[in-house]
């Protein structure tokens, strides 16, 4: 995800949600302030990035003799469930604020999403 020159990029297992406003009001018409609405143990918002993944540990032919083991292949992922574009609800508290180019994120790892809307 970038803007500009600069460019947000998501590591690990971790997905960047834009965050939903929550409802400044109650569902009989009272205002609640700011702080009441970040209070809550569970928020939604839609997916802007996803890392690649936990990454996996290489699987070699070569088990009882470690020394043979080459160099380095390409890294492979655990594949992300959370796509761009899905509507996340995560716990509020495993969550990381962040402001990037004067937009207010979440960033969030994969095993704090409760459940994913496509």
């Amino acid at each position: 995800m970038g803007k500009g020159d600069k460019q947000l990029l998501v590591v690990g297992d971790r997905v960047l949600i834009k965050v939903e406003e929550g409802d400044e009001r109650s569902k009989v018409g009272l205002y609640l302030p700011a702080t009441a609405v970040d209070n809550q143990a569970v928020q939604g918002g839609t997916v802007v990035a996803t890392g690649p993944g936990t990454p996996l540990t290489a699987v070699e032919e070569h088990f009882d003799e470690p020394w043979r083991i080459s160099g380095s292949k390409d890294t492979r992922y655990v594949p992300m469930q959370a796509r761009v574009g899905d509507y996340a609800l995560f716990f509020r508290k495993a969550a990381v604020e962040i402001t990037f180019e004067t937009e207010r994120f979440l960033v969030v790892p994969q095993a704090a999403i409760l459940t994913l809307a496509r």
